[in-house]
């Protein structure tokens, strides 16, 4: 099986924003994470999992995700995701993000846990150091589309 741990920060919520993901299978580890100068908490820690899957070099995998995200785990678990797809995602937030998500996802027999946050769980605090460190750093990457409906948003305020 392998093991996804996630996490995603965002300074301001909107605001600088970044995600922390470790893979592991057995004893190999890996790290990604990525920072964005605008962007949510909730795109945060669902663009990890995202990244955490495309990760995976191979199809059919059995996969545990453990993140303290209950918007992401509960997303999944309690099949509202699967609602908001069959509805296009209408009135949802974060629709580009559970399209990727979705396709991902179905690539791979993944099973979701949840966790409590800053709890000293190892890989939950590593990821949350990735995630903080990414939305901290310089030449931060631009969320296209949270940037594009925020300023359509503003549009008509």
């Amino acid at each position: 099986m392998v093991e996804i741990y996630t996490d995603g920060a965002a300074r301001g919520n909107p605001g600088p924003g970044g995600y922390g993901v470790v893979l592991k299978f057995g004893k190999h580890e890996k790290e990604l994470s990525k920072g964005f100068r605008h962007t949510t908490n909730n795109r945060m820690e669902l663009l990890a999992v995202i990244d955490g899957l495309k990760a995976l070099t191979r199809n059919g995998l059995d996969v545990l995700v453990t993140s303290d995200s209950k918007y992401v785990v509960d997303s999944v678990n309690l099949s509202w995701v699967f609602g908001w797809e069959k509805k296009g995602f209408a009135k949802k937030k974060n629709p580009d993000l559970w399209r990727d998500f979705l396709v991902e996802y179905r690539k791979h027999n993944v099973k979701f846990k949840w966790i409590k946050g800053h709890n000293l769980h190892p890989y939950n605090e590593r990821c949350d150091v990735l995630a903080t460190t990414a939305a901290a750093g310089k030449n931060l990457f631009i969320d296209e589309y949270f940037e594009r409906s925020q300023k359509e948003e503003s549009f008509f305020d």
